[in-house]
């Protein structure tokens, strides 16, 4: 079995992605994790869903609203600097307030980012 090589990257050196007219992102993925940088337009919502990944939310610009739970039973407000940790399986949903600017990272990786089957994003 082949030892993983390390990676040394620039974000600017990361291709980007445009995954529907209103989000962009740029992926970068180890073995067990994806790391992402995700541009949205004001008034980007991401549909309510759930994965398996464990996540941590940073925002760098703009204000992202969270809702929590099945029922969206939590809402959260996340402006430049605010970290939010999603459990794995916990039901979400946000709304871009603004332009937003954030970084995501999951463990394990996001395979259906990378394979492209991330469909809840792509048909919005």
């Amino acid at each position: 079995m082949a030892k993983p090589q390390f990676q040394h990257l620039s974000w600017d050196q990361v291709e980007l992605e445009t995954v529907n007219p209103q989000m962009t992102r740029r992926i970068v993925t180890g073995e067990r994790l994806t790391v992402a940088r995700i541009y949205f337009k004001d008034g980007f919502r991401v549909p309510l869903h759930s994965h398996e990944q464990e996540q941590v939310t940073q925002v760098i610009s703009g204000v992202l609203r969270f809702w929590l739970g099945a029922n969206r039973e939590k809402t959260l407000d996340l402006g430049p600097g605010d970290v939010v940790v999603i459990p794995s399986n916990m039901p979400h949903e946000a709304l871009c307030i603004g332009d937003v600017e954030e970084m995501d990272t999951w463990s394990p990786r996001r395979d259906d980012w990378l394979n492209k089957t991330d469909d809840y994003l792509r048909q919005s």
